[in-house]
């Protein structure tokens, strides 16, 4: 993958490759929580399943994610319906992108300026899933090009399901700043 797009120094761009939504709800919900007890504003792009998962699990680290929800320091999407609305012939439109997540994570810090976002995002898993492995790698590189203009730290999922012989696996970690890996939650900062 070309140098520019990937990630710069200073931006956090974790993926998690998991085995079961458990360690992958464990996980997510440990990142958010971390920075969301400090005040940072919260985005989950998630499948209907992961999403309902992740907040029944921030609910056990004493967060009023309903509460959170109403002030728009919590932001819940759905990843398909999201993708649809920046995908043209099958590619993640760039402009399009940007003004979509960008508008969502600008809505995220409304109510408090200079705040940071953790956002989970799970849209490349969707693509991978779907056979399209060069719209997800260029999803990725659409999040990391994001970071010049929004402060926010990431998390993408990706499903160890998804992934077959001659799948680009280090492709994908070429695009992120760190990998996690296990299940228990290590600090994100």
């Amino acid at each position: 993958m070309s140098q520019p797009d990937a990630p710069h120094a200073g931006h956090f761009h974790a993926v998690q490759f998991y085995n079961d939504p458990q360690s992958l709800t464990t996980m997510v919900a440990a990142f958010l929580a971390e920075g969301m007890v400090k005040g940072d504003a919260g985005v989950v792009i998630a499948t209907p399943e992961h999403r309902v998962h992740i907040e029944a699990a921030l609910q056990t680290h004493a967060l009023d994610i309903d509460r959170l929800k109403r002030l728009g320091q919590f932001i819940v999407l759905d990843a398909r319906e999201t993708l649809d609305a920046f995908m043209v012939d099958g590619m993640p439109h760039s402009q399009t992108f940007t003004h979509v997540v960008g508008r969502v994570l600008d809505q995220a810090c409304k109510s408090q300026p200079d705040c940071t976002i953790r956002a989970y995002g799970e849209m490349v898993n969707v693509l991978w899933k779907d056979g399209l492995e060069a719209a997800a790698i260029k999803l990725e590189m659409l999040w990391n090009q994001l970071a010049n203009s929004h402060d926010f730290r990431l998390l993408c999922g990706y499903s160890m399901g998804n992934f077959y012989k001659g799948a680009a696996i280090e492709d994908i970690k070429g695009q992120h700043s760190h990998l996690v890996e296990g299940t228990t939650a290590p600090l994100f900062n």
